[in-house]
């Protein structure tokens, strides 16, 4: 019998257990667009409970739930600020430009952010220039290599943005993760900020979904724009019990895809021809391939080959994401296979 296919391209390839499946099965329904389904209202419920917010909005996917902060902060023109690597700039197909008109400039070189970086690029008013209206974070950093944002630097900037009048969202697909990494609960990561969002579907394991979490007033519009995008789902009662069960059951094991990250740096690290792109702080791994070494298409085929899919994460980097379907054990496949494509 053949070894199962260790998918480590990212942590949206889990797939719902069968206990996430028979809640889904019992889900109790009605129709979302009228307010009506009780399950997705228990889960907003919950979801603004746990991170401290007034309201939430459940939506097909955290690409939207970030379209959706842009289209209720900004106005047509306005100016976002965020980290180097941010999704909401290089990983949804242009829809800030598209959907909301804003202009997204990435600051730093890292994926974290200060108050003063920040600070340095706020524009000065001027009708040649965009105006700066809206700061972004992201909570873990995917391009940054799954880092956690400080709690004291957020602090600063949640200072800067009040001094300023500027709106902070924070994208927080991943801010669970950080949660278990950091041992800080989720609320405290995020205390300040104007609206963030929760993604069900990568390491949480849920098929579908995420939650836009802000006040009352900005859940309104939000609701509002999610109708205009075509967001509005009918009997989704069944995704939003799979999202509850994943809040019930799936966050303390999050600290296992850590700790199989580490397992899988330890051992792309002693491999010659790769670099770490830092530390590994969550459930991503980045490394660069040196010149020397054959080339990221030649090892991604060679990998695959081997039962092994990793992530082209540009011309000469890799990325690992461990999740609930992938063990130490294939983990260790994966070292197994990357040493192995290395050497031809």
């Amino acid at each position: 019998m053949n070894d199962p296919i260790v998918d480590l391209r990212s942590d949206t390839m889990t797939t719902p257990t069968l206990a996430m499946r028979e809640a889904m099965a019992r889900a109790e329904v009605g129709d979302d667009v009228w307010g009506e389904d009780p399950t997705v209202k228990e889960l907003e419920r919950r979801c603004g409970e746990l991170l401290g917010l007034h309201a939430g909005l459940f939506v097909p996917s955290g690409t939207m739930a970030n379209q959706l902060a842009l289209l209720v902060h900004c106005e047509r023109g306005d100016e976002v600020l965020g980290p180097w690597g941010c999704h909401v700039a290089n990983d949804e197909g242009g829809a800030a430009a598209a959907l909301a008109g804003a202009h997204v400039t990435e600051v730093g070189e890292t994926g974290l952010l200060t108050a003063a970086e920040l600070e340095a690029r706020i524009r000065a008013p001027d009708t040649h220039a965009p105006r700066t209206r809206l700061l972004w974070l992201e909570n873990t950093h995917n391009r940054g290599g799954g880092l956690v944002f400080p709690r004291e630097d957020l602090e600063g900037i949640v200072q800067l943005g009040r001094r300023r009048e500027l709106k902070i969202h924070l994208d927080g697909a991943r801010l669970l993760n950080a949660q278990v990494a950091a041992g800080v609960p989720a609320r405290e990561l995020i205390h300040g900020v104007d609206s963030t969002s929760l993604c069900f579907s990568k390491g949480l394991g849920a098929p579908a979904g995420s939650v836009l979490v802000g006040d009352s007033g900005f859940i309104d519009m939000a609701r509002r724009w999610r109708k205009r995008l075509g967001g509005g789902m009918r009997q989704v009662g069944v995704l939003a019990a799979a999202a509850i069960h994943a809040l019930d059951h799936h966050v303390e094991r999050l600290a296992e895809d850590h700790a199989n990250a580490r397992v899988l740096a330890e051992g792309f690290a002693a491999l010659p021809g790769l670099e770490l792109m830092g530390e590994v702080q969550s459930n991503i791994v980045v490394f660069e391939v040196s010149p020397e070494a054959p080339s990221c298409a030649a090892l991604l085929s060679r990998c695959a080959d081997r039962g092994v899919l990793l992530c082209p994460f540009g011309a000469t980097r890799l990325r690992a994401v461990t999740h609930l379907d992938v063990d130490k054990a294939g983990c260790r496949r994966a070292i197994d296979a990357l040493r192995a494509a290395l050497n031809g």
